[in-house]
């Protein structure tokens, strides 16, 4: 109809810029009623308040240098037990349900990662955290420490602590100072990790298909097995992902059998948690490295792993002589950065080990509730990679 009008009036040579400009306003105008009317016509407004045969769990969502967590606000039952491994079984026994509703799809996926906040079991704690991943339960998480302190102090839950306070948290592999601070309203959160130090160096493991691999053992809060990418010609690139979970799974699984790891003091920390890859190849030049860790069953770790970081300090001061205070950047395989640096050396059941800090930044991403009909086909939900 425009159109026409417009031939029409060329015809005659009578047009002119204000007729097509009114012209044009008042089909805008038009088309826009019609719209309002439809929608208002064929809308519907879900009405949330009318579900009540659902259980529910409450969450809020966030990511360190892109690493998610979903941490738990509300709708779990109460977790027994006296000490932090104590709470941990309580769930891997009675609870494990929930934590496979929550990590697994269709309401998660193979990389979530979550964390549950619990009352502190020592004096100086202010909280407890238990963590949770595709596979069961982790011992320490870094990424986790970070989101879990900064989503506190976002909400108002715990107050900004001043430059020398520290949080006090109470995790499965010991106990946790975590700092924080706002520059230019950004807020940059840190903590001391657990002793760390190294367990084994220059071992070698031969993998079908790849041939002998050098590894080396060290414990941050967590075990894992140190593969220098670069001597093996391996990319960690975003595009390499696969081969990386496929070989990283490999590599743990075949270190599982051929090293026995015996934690100094807790049994229940005893084991091989993933397999980290650094490589000097960096994207930022400030970084000395970058980091992929493939932990639990084939977790890919965004981030480039907090307690990774912690045992690649006591690596880097036996192997490249870290000193104190001396900070080092670590990128991930998207591009996450964090700092670490060693705040003390000390002898730890006999062994030489480091009380590293490590920085990092941390961004709420949703706040989530999660239903679970009595009826529902997966009640545990599945997982597809």
């Amino acid at each position: 109809m425009f159109t026409m009008w417009l031939i029409k009036r060329k015809q005659h040579k009578t047009i002119c810029r204000t007729d097509t400009a009114y012209c044009i306003q008042l089909i805008i105008s038009y088309k826009y009623k019609v719209l309002k009317v439809a929608s208002e016509l064929f809308s519907v407004k879900i009405k949330t308040e009318k579900i009540d045969n659902y259980q529910k769990i409450n969450t809020i969502d966030a990511h360190t240098e892109g690493e998610p967590l979903r941490i738990i606000t509300s709708g779990y039952p109460e977790v027994i037990g006296e000490t932090m491994l104590q709470k941990r079984r309580y769930l891997e026994q009675n609870l494990d349900h929930l934590r496979q509703f929550l990590m697994y799809e269709p309401r998660g996926h193979a990389d979530m990662y979550g964390a549950l906040l619990t009352a502190p079991c020592t004096d100086q704690a202010d909280f407890g955290i238990l963590f949770m991943h595709n596979e069961g339960y982790s011992s320490m998480c870094g990424h986790g420490i970070i989101a879990a302190v900064s989503v506190a102090i976002e909400t108002e839950s715990i107050a900004l602590p001043s430059p020398k306070q520290f949080i006090g948290i109470d995790s499965p592999a010991g106990f946790i100072r975590a700092y924080a601070q706002k520059t230019n309203d950004e807020l940059q959160v840190s903590f001391d990790n657990v002793a760390s130090f190294v367990e084994a160096e220059n071992l070698m493991v031969n993998i079908e298909g790849f041939g002998d691999i050098h590894y080396d053992i060290a414990f941050g809060g967590a075990y894992y097995a140190y593969v220098d990418a670069d001597q093996i010609a391996l990319p960690c690139t975003p595009e390499n992902t696969q081969q990386l979970i496929e070989l990283g799974r490999a590599i743990k699984l075949q270190v599982m059998k051929d090293y026995l790891i015996e934690h100094p003091e807790e049994n229940d920390l005893s084991f091989l948690y993933g397999t980290i890859f650094y490589s000097s190849k960096t994207d930022d030049p400030s970084a000395h490295s970058r980091h992929v860790c493939i932990f639990a069953d084939g977790e890919v770790d965004r981030s480039p792993t907090g307690t990774g970081v912690s045992g690649r300090a006591a690596l880097l001061k036996v192997k490249e002589n870290l000193e104190n205070q001396q900070s080092v950047i670590i990128e991930s395989i998207v591009g996450g950065k964090m700092t670490v640096s060693i705040q003390d050396s000390q002898t730890y059941h006999g062994k030489n080990a480091v009380i590293p800090r490590v920085s990092g930044r941390a961004f709420i991403t949703g706040i989530h509730q999660f239903l679970l009909n009595k009826n529902d086909i997966f009640p545990r939900g599945f997982l597809l990679r």
